[in-house]
């Protein structure tokens, strides 16, 4: 099984012409509304990607008893994904505000909200087993983050932790991660952090799975993706397309990893069908909204050549 331990909003999208520099303000004709943040994102993206539903997909986080609230657990419920593990309270659903240009760049703002309420309590140890993926980011409380990994490991769980937003994370707990998936900036802040000398992000992304004896994958956006763990490199490109809104790319990738991890593939299958996922997920406007489905993603794999092996 999946578990998504996360963040759940709700994204206003404005779509600019330019994104605004400091202290300019920007029009554009009007906005929508659709279920984000990257826990649900990622709880969407692994449930259209898993082959069938006998592989559970579970949610746990906290929304607003508001109309934010519905609107992403309707989102989180007509894609599949168990939500027994979602709480409500008085705070409100988490809310970002998503400004997309012509060419699909972003800016996000993002009121916590719920999200910030989280505690590692609102995960039950009954679903905690030797065939859980469980998958964080870091948009909710990083004590509760922390506490859900230590019991994950003591279950015997896999656990993938996608360090997004960029932030701080304890050092001793980098070894308990199976899978950590970051972007460039994150892989530099965090390799700086631990006082890992780099010359790059993949340098970075490289220095930590060595010290850590960890698999670390770095997003480089339109030049794909590399993978490092303790003896080897691959390399995968990214889908020929021309985006549209790339809101959702991140969140596409680490849910068809997911999926992969959950079902045993080998790294570079796992690379290359996230890489897919993530492309065709630029295609389409919002974030949950965008993720593709299993099938979609198959159709598409012929578009991208297999993950490369640079080094062993």
């Amino acid at each position: 099984m999946i578990i998504v331990f996360g963040s759940i909003n709700v994204d206003l999208v404005f779509n600019v012409a330019e994104l605004p520099s400091v202290g300019e303000t920007v029009l554009c004709p009007s906005y929508f509304k659709a279920a984000g943040g990257k826990g649900l994102n990622q709880a969407v993206a692994a449930a259209r990607a898993r082959p069938d539903t006998t592989l559970p997909v579970y949610m746990v986080g906290c929304a607003g008893n508001d109309e934010f609230g519905d609107i992403a657990l309707n989102e989180l419920k007509e894609t599949g994904v168990e939500i027994s593990n979602v709480l409500r309270g008085p705070d409100p659903t988490a809310c970002a505000a998503v400004a997309v240009d012509k060419i699909g760049e972003n800016q996000i703002i993002v009121g916590s909200g719920a999200n910030s309420t989280l505690t590692a309590e609102a995960l039950p140890d009954s679903l905690l087993k030797t065939n859980t993926v469980l998958v964080l980011q870091m948009e909710v409380p990083i004590d509760a983050n922390c506490k859900v990994i230590r019991r994950a490991k003591q279950k015997g769980a896999r656990v993938i932790l996608n360090l997004a937003p960029a932030a701080p994370f304890p050092e001793e707990l980098i070894s308990s991660l199976d899978l950590l998936i970051v972007n460039e900036i994150e892989a530099s802040m965090m390799a700086n952090h631990n006082n890992l000398a780099t010359t790059s992000s993949r340098a970075a992304a490289k220095a930590i799975a060595t010290e850590y004896s960890i698999t670390t994958i770095v997003s480089l956006g339109a030049e794909g993706a590399s993978a490092f763990n303790s003896n080897n490199e691959w390399q995968i490109g990214a889908l020929p397309i021309t985006p549209i809104d790339t809101v959702g790319a991140g969140d596409s990738f680490v849910g068809n990893l997911a999926v992969g991890m959950a079902l045993d593939k080998p790294l570079p299958e796992m690379l290359r069908r996230a890489s897919v996922g993530a492309g065709l997920s630029c295609l389409t406007e919002g974030a949950a909204p965008s993720m593709p489905n299993s099938a979609t993603v198959e159709k598409q794999l012929g578009d991208l050549l297999p993950a490369r092996k640079i080094s062993s």
